[in-house]
């Protein structure tokens, strides 16, 4: 029977589209109760380099030993 899985992708990548949303988002909710653009903008850029890190060094599952 075939079993169909999806797509490989690089771990690198994984981090940085987690980094790029939640930065956003946190751009978005300091925008939204009233802080200014400069400031959001410098906080969102520097959360989006720590998610990235963090995503890429401690995000990564142990690969299966197949038996």
């Amino acid at each position: 029977m075939l079993k169909l899985r999806a797509p490989s992708i690089d771990h690198g990548i994984v981090s940085f589209v987690w980094a790029l949303v939640l930065g956003l988002l946190l751009w978005g909710f300091l925008l939204g109760i009233g802080i200014s653009q400069a400031t959001s903008l410098i906080v969102g850029l520097l959360a989006v380099g720590a998610i990235f890190l963090y995503v890429r060094i401690y995000g990564e599952d142990e690969p299966r030993r197949s038996r």
